[in-house]
């Protein structure tokens, strides 16, 4: 039985993409094991699936000043020390990463362990810890077509974002009777990422008024981000998080409101749900996101407002254009040409993973 090792965390989107790969290679006879930071949201998804988890040494790898970048480059090498060992002792016939900073000392534990690693890029442009690991790379996943050009030295597959199956498996009639609604209004999701967004909150909380004379909302809030004001508000239901009950909600849900991160747009796209975009600002990132969402825009899956143009009516505006519109964005989906990345990046481990 062959080895493979998972590395990735930080953010439910360095993390999900992997529960996909996860389940289909334990089907092919693999033993799955995971890599991760202790403190990081990695632990608490991959315990729920029963994976093996061994926490390391992680430090944030930062692009602007702080007095953390003194101290946590030491936990970096700390972390690459503990790969070294973990991977040594595991064994692991390869090693994929999804990014995120704790992969990092993975990676570079996997070069020092003669361990070939597939690194996989949800953004259009690679992240830092992921810049810093492509050197180290046997593959590189990309998940846009533009991506392709930003990987050098002939590593790139364009192989889609894994999808978890069971995200489509949904039942509408759990998620009404969950959120107390019924099927005589559209339903709109609201998500924030896994930590939810203070801008998204706030904005859609100012329109409650206009949206629930036409729909019915499903709020995606972040810990500790629900509205005690906003409890009892008929139509209106907040959750901090969903995890099971998530492929309900989205069978029932006829419009996203969301951010741009990748795991979750694709995630949509699969679904056919017609997306309103609102992207993390280049002053609060990298500006990946803007980047997905022009993307998605461009090929007809999406509307976008930038963060800085957001305004309560602006919101409202958009929101009922979609809807008005849905059908156009639904045939833009069931249009593009569907690729398995799945199947797709489980053939790439088996033909660079190390022999027994």
């Amino acid at each position: 039985m062959k080895t493979i090792v998972f590395t990735g965390g930080g953010s439910a989107g360095h993390v999900t993409p992997n529960l996909a790969l996860m389940h289909k290679l334990k089907q092919q006879g693999w033993d799955v094991k995971y890599i991760g930071s202790a403190t990081g949201i990695e632990k608490e998804i991959i315990d729920r699936e029963g994976v093996p988890f061994y926490p390391i040494s992680s430090g944030k790898l930062r692009r602007y000043f702080d007095l953390k970048n003194i101290k946590d480059p030491f936990k970096v090498m700390k972390g690459v020390y503990e790969s070294y060992r973990l991977l040594k002792r595991l064994k692991p016939a390869i090693v994929f990463s999804k990014g995120g900073f704790v992969s990092v000392p993975v990676v570079l534990g996997s070069r020092m362990n003669n361990i070939p690693v597939i690194i996989h890029e949800s953004d259009m442009t690679p992240g830092l810890a992921n810049k810093i690991s492509i050197p180290f790379a046997t593959k590189v996943c990309v998940t846009f077509p533009e991506s392709l050009s930003h990987i050098k030295g002939g590593k790139s597959v364009l192989t889609g974002l894994p999808i978890r199956e069971h995200i489509s498996s949904g039942k509408a009639t759990r998620a009404f009777q969950l959120c107390d609604f019924h099927s005589q209004k559209p339903v709109i999701l609201v998500m924030g990422g896994s930590l939810g967004s203070q801008v998204l909150n706030q904005a859609v909380r100012s329109n409650l008024g206009r949206l629930l004379q036409q729909f019915q909302i499903v709020h995606l809030c972040g810990k500790g981000n629900v509205s005690v004001e906003h409890l009892h508000t008929r139509g209106y239901k907040q959750f901090e998080y969903l995890n099971e009950e998530l492929p309900d909600v989205l069978a029932m849900t006829d419009l996203v409101i969301s951010r741009a991160g990748a795991t979750s747009i694709f995630e949509f796209l699969g679904l056919e749900k017609p997306m309103l975009l609102i992207p993390l600002s280049r002053q609060a990132s990298r500006g990946d996101q803007i980047l997905n969402a022009a993307s998605f825009q461009k090929a007809g899956y999406a509307d976008v407002i930038q963060e800085e143009d957001l305004t309560t009516e602006g919101l409202g505006d958009h929101v009922e254009a979609l809807y008005k519109n849905r059908e156009t964005y639904k045939a833009a989906m069931q249009s593009r040409n569907e690729s398995d990345a799945v199947a797709a990046i489980v053939k790439l481990i088996e033909s660079h993973s190390n022999s027994l």
